[in-house]
């Protein structure tokens, strides 16, 4: 690995000799696979990938490192939700919710894609809480809903939105977490063109755009709400310079975050007591990280939107869908153009206002479109924690079968019924196809599929 020389003096200087002695060694061993079970879906036990596989992940309640990386596009359950592939590292976010967070919030995730912190922040939010995971780049932007809606919490929204768009929600978030776009100097082990891009005035130009981006969001944070900043590089301009810029700037006060010695997690380089906490490979088990925790200055509660104005699904069609869903009482059923929405009650008024004034890209639980008068259930109901399973038949199907079913081919299920039939892999639902006698059309999703044949497949 061939590292830029102002990034050597830099660091070496920021980090002593020593510690950068021990960093250059790790920066030449293999990274850690590591990967955050979905415990709604699946248990995390063994039987994912036996026990010879599996260690614990300190921080993290349900990550686990892996002793070898499978090949994840063969496993039906990891596109069925039931883990996440995500470095271990970020995964600290745990600790500040279990230490901080004890009652329902409105959260955002400014800057969430692919999806990793904030399908783990639905595992870790208290029951009632509402996320809102936004991307403002598009492809990025079309994964991230994707992997919010394989999680299948019913709570959540996905926006595509630039920070500025939200200046329209003030004091609307209990709780922010920016993982703020960065010159990506702890990913040098795992990504090439990371090293090979990095300069100087990256470094310049991410500070610029990160300060940009908090001053956007920081109207949306209610007075005494929590912000978690984090980054996924080295630098004291990005990470402890920016934390004092928050505070001096924007009003707010850094909190400790209780940690083990045993982690390895390494405090501030710059001289002074400001709580940060940094990961660096050859002392934690994981690539290069930084997170900070502030509560903004005052106290007060957060500004509900005026009551919105929606189209409520016929009565005929909510008799129809709402059988489709475990505790369906405790659901709007919304109309947009020609899709029913499940919206959780609580959160109606607050999704129905972001969708006034943002790009939604997901929200609730997706349940049919109304085609020709008929309903055609979607595919995020099949795979969300709020489907009521036995509303459909359920064919079991093997490997194989599983395969070809998200690699979108038409399928044969002579033995079942005819109709909308609900796929299951391991007893975790799969999807939908409809079965019409010599032959299943397979619904699942188009931009969803595997692109490789699965008997091109070298399986685990």
């Amino acid at each position: 690995m061939v590292i830029n020389n102002d990034f050597v003096t830099r660091t070496k200087a920021l980090f002593g000799e020593e510690r950068y002695a021990v960093f250059t060694e790790a920066l030449n061993e293999e990274p850690r696979v590591s990967i955050r079970y979905n415990s709604t879906k699946k248990p995390a036990d063994e039987a994912l990938f036996g026990a010879e596989m599996l260690s614990p992940v300190s921080w993290a309640s349900q990550g686990r490192y892996l002793s070898s990386r499978p090949l994840f596009t063969a496993d039906p359950l990891f596109h069925a939700g039931c883990y996440y592939v995500q470095e271990a590292s970020s995964m600290f976010l745990e600790q500040v919710v279990k230490q901080y967070v004890s009652e329902p919030v409105r959260a955002l995730d400014l800057c969430a894609a692919p999806g990793g912190k904030s399908t783990h922040l639905h595992s870790l939010l208290p029951q009632g809480s509402l996320l809102v995971s936004n991307e403002p780049m598009p492809l990025r932007a079309q994964v991230l809903a994707e992997n919010i809606a394989k999680w299948g919490n019913p709570a959540s929204v996905v926006t595509k939105n630039y920070p500025a768009d939200f200046s329209a929600f003030r004091e609307f978030f209990d709780l922010m977490v920016v993982d703020a776009p960065c010159s990506g100097e702890g990913m040098f082990r795992k990504d090439s063109f990371a090293v090979e891009q990095w300069n100087v005035s990256i470094v310049e130009q991410c500070v610029k755009r990160q300060r940009e981006i908090l001053n956007d969001i920081w109207g949306s944070l209610r007075p005494g709400g929590l912000l978690v900043y984090s980054t996924c590089t080295f630098n004291r301009e990005e990470n402890e310079e920016c934390v004092h810029w928050i505070v001096e700037e924007l009003g707010a006060t850094p909190l400790e975050v209780e940690i083990s010695a045993e982690w390895g997690i390494t405090r501030a380089l710059d001289g002074s007591n400001i709580p940060v906490y940094r990961f660096i490979p050859g002392f934690t088990a994981g690539e290069g990280f930084f997170l900070a925790v502030l509560r903004k200055d005052g106290d007060g509660k957060t500004l509900e939107p005026r009551q919105q104005r929606f189209q409520q699904a016929p009565v005929k069609v909510v008799k129809d869908v709402e059988k489709w869903l475990s505790a369906s009482a405790s659901y709007d059923y919304v109309m947009h153009n020609d899709v029913v929405t499940a919206m959780p009650k609580e959160h109606t008024t607050a999704i129905v206002a972001l969708q006034q004034k943002l790009n939604v890209l997901h929200c609730g639980v997706p349940l049919a479109t109304i085609k020709n008068n008929k309903l055609l259930p979607m595919h995020q109901l099949a795979i969300s924690n709020a489907l009521a399973k036995d509303a459909f038949n359920r064919v079991a199907v093997d490997l194989d079968t599983a395969l070809a079913y998200l690699h979108r081919e038409t399928l044969s299920l002579s033995d079942a019924p005819v109709g909308y039939i609900l796929l299951e892999y391991e007893g975790v639902p799969l999807g939908f196809v409809k079965n019409i006698g010599n032959r299943a059309n397979n619904l699942y999703p188009a931009e969803w599929r595997i692109r490789k044949n699965p008997v091109d497949f070298k399986l685990k």
